[in-house]
């Protein structure tokens, strides 16, 4: 499964409503710690198909969501499980963390 970008129409169904844990990657298009981790998160898409959906919200295009919440800085990786907030990632990391994160969380 690849990564999938939500909008404010989708994001209930791709994120709250989702069947497996979501990680959710809140970024922008300026900000170059999000440009960093993009390509870990997709070697994480794939590593964890089927066990946890990889989300993604450009900040800059939906404000709404990301005030929602409560992002300040970014990159901020949230963890909803059963449509709730379970973990909070906040700032670029390596892949052994992302990774452990998400086992956390799952």
């Amino acid at each position: 499964m690849s990564i999938v970008n939500t909008t404010e129409a989708t994001f209930a169904a791709d994120v709250l409503e989702s069947d497996v844990p979501v990680l959710v990657d809140f970024w922008a298009g300026w900000c170059a710690p999000c440009k960093a981790i993009a390509p870990v998160l997709e070697v994480l898409a794939t590593e964890y198909e089927g066990k946890v959906k990889i989300v993604k919200v450009d900040v800059t295009q939906l404000q709404s969501v990301a005030a929602d919440y409560n992002i300040r800085n970014i990159p901020a990786l949230l963890m909803f499980k059963n449509g709730e907030v379970v973990g909070t990632q906040v700032g670029a990391a390596p892949k052994s963390k992302l990774a452990a994160f998400i086992d956390e969380n799952i």
